[in-house]
Protein backbone atom coordinates (compact mmCIF):
# COMPACT_ATOMS: atom_id res chain seq x y z
CA UNK A 1 0.00 0.00 0.00
CA UNK A 2 1.17 3.64 -1.21
CA UNK A 3 2.20 5.66 1.90
CA UNK A 4 2.44 9.57 2.36
CA UNK A 5 5.72 9.87 3.04
CA UNK A 6 8.04 13.30 3.36
CA UNK A 7 11.53 14.10 3.83
CA UNK A 8 12.39 16.83 5.90
CA UNK A 9 15.47 19.29 5.08
CA UNK A 10 17.13 22.40 6.28
CA UNK A 11 20.52 22.71 4.81
CA UNK A 12 22.34 21.66 1.51
CA UNK A 13 19.51 19.09 0.60
CA UNK A 14 17.44 22.73 -0.46
CA UNK A 15 20.08 23.66 -3.16
CA UNK A 16 22.31 20.90 -3.71
CA UNK A 17 20.11 17.91 -3.48
CA UNK A 18 21.68 16.50 -6.89
CA UNK A 19 19.25 15.35 -9.70
CA UNK A 20 19.03 11.50 -9.00
CA UNK A 21 17.64 12.27 -5.41
CA UNK A 22 15.58 15.58 -6.83
CA UNK A 23 13.87 13.55 -8.97
CA UNK A 24 11.70 11.25 -6.52
CA UNK A 25 10.45 14.31 -4.60
CA UNK A 26 7.98 16.94 -5.27
CA UNK A 27 8.49 20.38 -4.47
CA UNK A 28 9.92 22.28 -0.82
CA UNK A 29 7.25 23.49 1.34
CA UNK A 30 8.59 25.94 4.47
CA UNK A 31 6.37 24.68 6.88
CA UNK A 32 7.55 21.65 8.66
CA UNK A 33 7.99 20.46 12.11
CA UNK A 34 10.22 22.97 14.31
CA UNK A 35 13.42 20.77 15.15
CA UNK A 36 16.35 22.85 17.53
CA UNK A 37 18.98 23.18 15.02
CA UNK A 38 22.88 24.63 15.31
CA UNK A 39 25.70 25.15 12.78
CA UNK A 40 27.58 22.62 15.40
CA UNK A 41 29.02 19.35 12.72
CA UNK A 42 32.07 19.93 11.50
CA UNK A 43 32.09 18.61 8.22
CA UNK A 44 35.22 17.14 6.23
CA UNK A 45 33.83 16.77 3.42
CA UNK A 46 33.34 20.80 3.54
CA UNK A 47 37.03 21.46 4.55
CA UNK A 48 35.80 21.98 8.51
CA UNK A 49 33.15 23.83 7.54
CA UNK A 50 30.02 23.88 10.41
CA UNK A 51 26.70 22.47 8.97
CA UNK A 52 23.38 22.36 10.23
CA UNK A 53 21.98 19.43 12.66
CA UNK A 54 19.62 18.83 14.88
CA UNK A 55 21.01 19.41 17.92
CA UNK A 56 18.89 19.39 20.85
CA UNK A 57 21.90 20.59 23.59
CA UNK A 58 23.24 23.64 21.19
CA UNK A 59 20.25 24.00 18.72
CA UNK A 60 17.61 26.56 18.56
CA UNK A 61 14.14 26.16 17.62
CA UNK A 62 13.57 26.25 13.47
CA UNK A 63 10.78 25.59 11.60
CA UNK A 64 12.06 23.15 8.92
CA UNK A 65 11.10 22.65 5.48
CA UNK A 66 9.64 19.10 3.58
CA UNK A 67 8.68 17.86 0.43
CA UNK A 68 6.51 14.24 -0.39
CA UNK A 69 8.41 11.63 -1.77
CA UNK A 70 7.32 10.49 -5.06
CA UNK A 71 8.04 7.04 -3.85
CA UNK A 72 5.38 4.87 -2.24
CA UNK A 73 8.13 2.51 -0.19
CA UNK A 74 9.63 3.96 2.79
CA UNK A 75 12.50 1.66 2.54
CA UNK A 76 13.56 3.16 -0.82
CA UNK A 77 12.73 6.70 0.50
CA UNK A 78 15.91 5.84 3.14
CA UNK A 79 17.81 4.81 0.70
CA UNK A 80 17.54 7.75 -1.47
CA UNK A 81 18.53 10.48 1.43
CA UNK A 82 21.06 7.49 2.86
CA UNK A 83 22.42 7.86 -0.53
CA UNK A 84 22.41 11.33 -1.20
CA UNK A 85 23.86 12.12 2.10
CA UNK A 86 26.83 9.61 1.57
CA UNK A 87 26.12 8.01 4.99
CA UNK A 88 25.36 4.83 7.12
CA UNK A 89 21.35 3.74 7.33
CA UNK A 90 21.72 4.83 11.26
CA UNK A 91 22.36 8.37 9.99
CA UNK A 92 19.34 8.59 8.70
CA UNK A 93 15.86 9.49 11.06
CA UNK A 94 12.29 7.87 10.52
CA UNK A 95 8.99 7.40 11.87
CA UNK A 96 6.31 5.37 10.28
CA UNK A 97 3.25 6.34 12.45
CA UNK A 98 1.57 2.81 11.93
CA UNK A 99 4.68 1.26 13.53
CA UNK A 100 4.32 3.70 16.54
CA UNK A 101 0.44 2.16 17.31
CA UNK A 102 0.01 4.88 19.77
CA UNK A 103 3.48 5.53 21.44
CA UNK A 104 5.46 8.21 21.81
CA UNK A 105 9.49 7.94 20.04
CA UNK A 106 12.10 7.90 22.33
CA UNK A 107 13.96 10.97 21.76
CA UNK A 108 11.85 14.30 21.53
CA UNK A 109 13.20 15.21 17.94
CA UNK A 110 11.19 12.32 16.66
CA UNK A 111 8.40 13.10 19.22
CA UNK A 112 8.32 16.29 17.31
CA UNK A 113 8.25 14.74 13.92
CA UNK A 114 5.58 12.23 14.76
CA UNK A 115 3.03 15.08 15.98
CA UNK A 116 4.28 17.60 13.45
CA UNK A 117 3.16 14.42 10.92
CA UNK A 118 0.05 13.28 12.74
CA UNK A 119 -1.15 16.82 12.35
CA UNK A 120 -0.31 16.46 8.22
CA UNK A 121 -1.85 13.14 8.22
CA UNK A 122 1.60 11.56 6.54
CA UNK A 123 2.51 7.95 7.53
CA UNK A 124 6.20 8.51 6.98
CA UNK A 125 8.65 10.88 7.99
CA UNK A 126 12.57 10.52 7.01
CA UNK A 127 15.15 12.93 7.76
CA UNK A 128 19.03 13.11 8.18
CA UNK A 129 19.93 12.33 11.78
CA UNK A 130 23.93 13.29 12.17
CA UNK A 131 24.75 14.67 15.09
CA UNK A 132 27.22 17.49 16.80
CA UNK A 133 30.99 16.05 16.57
CA UNK A 134 32.10 19.85 17.53
CA UNK A 135 33.55 18.43 20.46
CA UNK A 136 35.15 15.18 18.75
CA UNK A 137 36.12 17.32 15.72
CA UNK A 138 37.79 20.43 17.32
CA UNK A 139 38.52 18.67 21.01
CA UNK A 140 36.51 21.81 22.49
CA UNK A 141 32.95 22.33 23.71
CA UNK A 142 30.52 23.70 21.48
CA UNK A 143 29.57 27.41 21.76
CA UNK A 144 29.43 30.12 19.69
CA UNK A 145 32.78 31.87 20.69
CA UNK A 146 34.26 28.44 19.69
CA UNK A 147 32.67 28.27 16.76
CA UNK A 148 33.50 31.76 15.49
CA UNK A 149 37.38 30.40 16.69
CA UNK A 150 37.14 27.10 14.70
CA UNK A 151 36.05 29.11 11.53
CA UNK A 152 38.72 31.59 11.96
CA UNK A 153 41.43 28.80 12.24
CA UNK A 154 39.98 27.06 9.05
CA UNK A 155 42.50 27.55 5.89
CA UNK A 156 41.10 29.69 3.11
CA UNK A 157 39.23 27.14 1.55
CA UNK A 158 37.61 26.15 4.29
CA UNK A 159 36.25 29.75 4.97
CA UNK A 160 34.81 29.73 1.45
CA UNK A 161 33.22 26.44 2.07
CA UNK A 162 31.68 27.98 5.19
CA UNK A 163 30.89 30.65 3.92
CA UNK A 164 28.72 29.37 1.02
CA UNK A 165 27.03 26.49 3.20
CA UNK A 166 26.33 29.29 5.95
CA UNK A 167 24.88 32.21 3.34
CA UNK A 168 23.26 29.14 1.21
CA UNK A 169 21.16 28.03 4.19
CA UNK A 170 17.27 28.47 3.53
CA UNK A 171 16.84 32.45 5.02
CA UNK A 172 14.43 30.73 7.54
CA UNK A 173 17.23 29.06 9.34
CA UNK A 174 18.38 31.98 12.33
CA UNK A 175 20.52 30.69 15.08
CA UNK A 176 23.46 31.85 17.03
CA UNK A 177 26.06 30.77 15.09
CA UNK A 178 24.69 32.11 11.85
CA UNK A 179 24.10 35.20 13.42
CA UNK A 180 27.85 35.77 14.73
CA UNK A 181 28.88 35.06 11.74
CA UNK A 182 27.17 36.85 9.47
CA UNK A 183 29.12 39.92 11.43
CA UNK A 184 32.41 38.35 10.89
CA UNK A 185 34.43 40.72 8.41
CA UNK A 186 35.89 37.84 6.79
CA UNK A 187 32.32 36.25 5.97
CA UNK A 188 30.37 37.78 2.94
CA UNK A 189 27.20 36.76 1.80
CA UNK A 190 26.77 35.60 -1.95
CA UNK A 191 23.88 37.60 -2.74
CA UNK A 192 23.46 35.65 -5.98
CA UNK A 193 22.97 32.18 -4.55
Amino acid sequence: MPHQIAILGWGSLLWEGGAEFDRWHDEWRLDGPVLRLEFSRVSSRRLGAPTLVIDPEHGVPNKVAWCLSRRPDPDNVIADLRCREDTTLKNIGHVMLAQLGGKEPDDKPARDIAAWAKDHELDVVVWTKLASNFLSKTERPFSVAEAVAHLKKLPTAGKVKAAEYISRAPEFINTPLRSAVQKEPWFVKDEGG
